[in-house]
């Protein structure tokens, strides 16, 4: 018996020993995949570097739905010279960078800055194309040079057409608008919109659009401050950190 009761105490202190260096190992949490993969996001840097040279082109009419329109336009630039479409197509190359990191596939409108359009049906098709979840259309304003800030236009209701995109575009504005402006210290527009948003129906791009898409009109070129700001590889690195974060959190709010 005395020996029965020695063996028992020493399995009793190893079983002890045991669970207690187990307890001590912190169990190894399950590794997160990108927060966006799966998701398919569509970029759409406004304008392009061979518009100016193709005037005919861009300027044939298109059917909108509510309307006709050109099929493509110049873009703005700052007093400096610094064109519009060279800003979005920066922009859009290190949001697309940020947004693959994170697991997304990403739909570009078009492959560089240089050639012509496309027309802004063929932009919207792009993204309807792609089954895309999200589309963001990348913009700088040419207003009058008092007005500053940034504003996200979000698409009006086209009866018959865009009603199943309408709230969730509302949704993915709204997520951008916060995150721009919490990401770039921006303000809202001071010259349009209120607490930076615009409801438009007169944008192919979002009448045309059968998947959740916005614009952003990232700031006002003609503005000294504005232009500045834009004019900076930081500050547009800035940007695109800050249209990623809203993307995040829409596709996964």
């Amino acid at each position: 018996m005395p020996a029965a009761v020695t063996v028992s105490a020493t399995a009793s202190a190893t079983a002890s020993a045991t669970a207690s260096a187990t307890a001590s190992v912190p169990a190894k949490a399950p590794t997160a995949g990108p927060v966006l993969a799966g998701k398919v996001i569509a970029i759409d840097p406004g304008h392009n570097g061979g518009n100016a040279a193709h005037p005919d082109e861009i300027n044939r009419q298109v059917d909108i739905i509510t309307g006709r329109k050109p099929c493509n336009t110049t873009g703005t630039e700052t007093d400096a010279g610094y064109p519009e479409h060279a800003f979005t197509w920066d922009v859009a190359r290190r949001l697309r960078t940020l947004l693959e990191k994170r697991g997304a596939k990403v739909v570009l409108t078009r492959p560089d800055d240089t050639g012509v359009g496309p027309c802004v049906t063929e932009r919207a098709a792009i993204g309807n194309k792609a089954e895309a979840d999200a589309v963001v259309s990348i913009h700088a304003d040419g207003a009058a040079a008092s007005g500053h800030g940034f504003h996200v236009i979000l698409p009006g209701l086209v009866a018959g057409h865009n009603e199943a995109i309408v709230k969730p575009s509302r949704r993915l504005g709204l997520a951008i608008r916060d995150a721009y402006r919490n990401g770039t210290g921006m303000p809202y527009s001071t010259y349009l919109g209120k607490k930076g948003l615009d409801t438009r129906t007169d944008l192919g791009g979002l009448n045309l659009s059968t998947r959740p898409a916005v614009f952003v009109e990232c700031g006002n070129m003609r503005n000294r401050g504005d232009a500045a700001k834009m004019s900076s590889p930081a500050f547009r690195e800035r940007i695109a950190a800050s249209l990623a974060a809203g993307l995040r959190n829409y596709l996964n709010g």
